[in-house]
């Protein structure tokens, strides 16, 4: 059966200690895994702009020994002159991997149904699993561990970041606080899957509005961009609104000493982080910038390998990451 990696959820817990303990692996010895070696191609299509996410599932491609298509926007027919579906039995017979930044998650759910490759989400409008699977490679670095982890994200608690925060945090055991005022939270659905996972992992699902009681002793703060694509419009709206969860060395006094912090980027200085934090001693925001590039290898090759689409000595070397 083919494997898909559209939401954070798509992983177990157990398995996402898997694709977390071979990041680490790839991470150590680079060029070790050659899941895409031909060269096989993957194709990495963007309807949204990217830096972070274009950079490093190009250059992990390559590392893994294959080629990367790129697609920008508008220059392709997905969705508009062909279907998706249509597109996916196109596509599968050609690359190994589709790797797709978009809007609707309904979109790239329709894209792996009819997929014979694995289909990654590179981002959607609902959720950003491949960032928080390099946040918790990170954690797990300067932590040691993640179950039991106090994690709190502030912000706006709407978007893709909170939620897949909440789903992952709690995926992985950890204490998820996510605060934002009213009106700014995460759906009900989302609320009710983390709690479902928590029950199973130990973790655990607070939604607030009030950011002391998501910082109290937090071991880890996250947070994300106030104004997200298409929302510049409602700047002088979000500022007001979202000044009380801003990531500074107040409220990092809440949090416990050692807290690191997180934030997936672009960043803006002096809105949802001060320049003090973001450059400070407590972010490790640089080292979770670089691990989107092991995570998401690891994650390529994980998903070829239990789909089926690898070749021994991919199968061999997956395998013995896994138990780093």
């Amino acid at each position: 059966m083919t494997r898909h990696f559209l939401t954070d959820l798509d992983l177990s817990p157990e398995e996402l200690d898997r694709v977390l303990s071979l990041a680490e692996h790839v991470k150590a010895q680079p060029y070790k895994v050659k899941a895409l070696a031909g060269p096989q191609t993957a194709a990495v299509i963007f309807d949204k702009t990217s830096t972070r996410t274009r950079f490093s599932f190009a250059s992990g491609i390559a590392h893994l020994g294959g080629q990367p298509i790129i697609v920008n926007p508008g220059e392709a027919q997905l969705g508009h002159k062909e279907s998706i579906a249509d597109t996916a039995r196109v596509l599968d017979r050609q690359v190994s991997l589709i790797i797709w930044r978009t809007y609707a998650q309904a979109g790239l759910e329709e894209m792996a149904q009819h997929s014979r490759v694995p289909v990654i989400n590179a981002l959607s409008d609902d959720y950003h699993p491949c960032q928080l699977l390099a946040d918790l490679l990170t954690i797990r670095e300067h932590k040691g561990r993640l179950a039991g982890l106090k994690l709190a994200y502030l912000g706006d608690a709407a978007n893709n970041m909170a939620n897949s925060y909440l789903l992952a945090g709690v995926n992985a055991g950890m204490d998820v606080r996510i605060a934002g005022p009213e009106g700014y939270l995460p759906q009900e659905h989302i609320i009710t899957a983390g709690e479902d996972r928590a029950a199973e992992t130990g973790g655990k699902v607070t939604v607030t509005t009030d950011p002391a009681k998501a910082l109290a002793g937090a071991d880890v703060v996250a947070t994300d961009t106030w104004i997200s694509m298409g929302q510049e419009d409602e700047k002088p709206q979000r500022m007001k609104l979202f000044g009380d969860y801003q990531v500074n060395a107040q409220s990092l006094e809440v949090a416990a000493e050692d807290a690191v912090v997180l934030h997936c980027l672009p960043a803006y200085r002096g809105m949802e982080i001060t320049a003090e934090v973001l450059d400070g001693p407590r972010s490790v925001i640089w080292d979770e910038a670089e691990n989107r590039l092991h995570a998401q290898k690891a994650l390529m090759a994980w998903l070829l390998v239990e789909s089926g689409l690898a070749d021994e000595a991919t199968v061999a070397a997956v395998k013995a990451g896994e138990r780093r």
